[in-house]
């Protein structure tokens, strides 16, 4: 098998703006699918709490 080029071998070789924005991209991308995976998270949440919450009430009612 081949060696890999030296400019893949290390971060060292790139560019330190292209490393740092390369990390702030991924960062980015990383936050903005946390919040996402938050976000349904919480409608799951509400789903459940409501669906919980009516059939408590439906069972307090017809009892």
């Amino acid at each position: 098998m081949e060696t890999l080029p030296p400019f893949l071998q290390s971060l060292g070789e790139y560019p330190r703006w292209f490393v740092v924005a390369c990390l702030i991209i991924v960062s980015a991308v990383g936050l903005w699918m946390l919040i996402k995976a938050l976000k349904w998270t919480l409608y799951l949440l509400l789903a459940v709490v409501l669906l919980g919450g009516g059939s408590v009430v439906a069972w307090l009612f017809l009892r």
